[in-house]
């Protein structure tokens, strides 16, 4: 018999995505990452709605984590001030400690298509969480849609970034250089 071990939901996960890395996604059955940590797959499915759902488990999290960075914007912030408050905020979701588990998550997402969709569609679902951030914070139409996409791209680009083997900043360092390059960019928009 299996002794009783804590955190059965992050042992499943962690052991998925081994799993996943090693034999690939679709090869791996909710069974067998559970018994890989000597459970059951009904404890499994108490956990988690499916496999999938081991590699987006938190999306609550990281989208309030951008939410509550809008949130203690100062009330004169611009929309793309406002953004930059949020990203910088989320940036603490991906301590560098976390960087291996994403790393390795990416890296099993990219293998499998229908997963890439997943994950492009979390990353809509920000924007658009952040946009209607922006509007309860009376910013109009198109600069609410504008500014939260834009710190959406601005997130993939710096988390792609911080994911790279050879990478050592941090989440938060990257992104203020990939803002700082977007401030740049609209400059130039702006002269032109």
């Amino acid at each position: 018999m299996v002794r009783w071990e804590p955190d059965a939901a992050k042992r499943l996960q962690v052991a998925a995505l081994e799993l996943f890395a090693t034999r690939g996604f679709e090869q791996t059955t909710a069974a067998e990452i559970a018994q890989s940590v000597g459970l059951t797959e009904r404890t499994f499915f108490r956990h988690f709605s499916d496999k999938r759902e081991v590699l987006f488990q938190g999306q609550d999290s990281f989208v309030q984590a951008f939410l509550d960075g809008a949130e203690v914007a100062p009330p004169e912030a611009s929309p793309l001030e406002i953004v930059a408050c949020a990203l910088r905020n989320a940036a603490s979701f991906f301590p560098d400690e976390r960087r291996a588990y994403s790393r390795m998550r990416q890296s099993v997402i990219e293998a499998n298509p229908a997963l890439q969709e997943r994950e492009t569609h979390k990353l809509a679902g920000l924007a658009t969480a952040v946009a209607e951030a922006l509007r309860v914070r009376s910013v109009q139409e198109p600069a609410a849609t504008l500014a939260a996409e834009s710190g959406a791209t601005v997130f993939g680009i710096s988390f792609a970034q911080w994911i790279r083997p050879s990478e050592d900043r941090s989440l938060g360092d990257i992104i203020a250089d990939v803002l700082h390059e977007l401030r740049n960019l609209t400059r130039v928009i702006t002269r032109t």
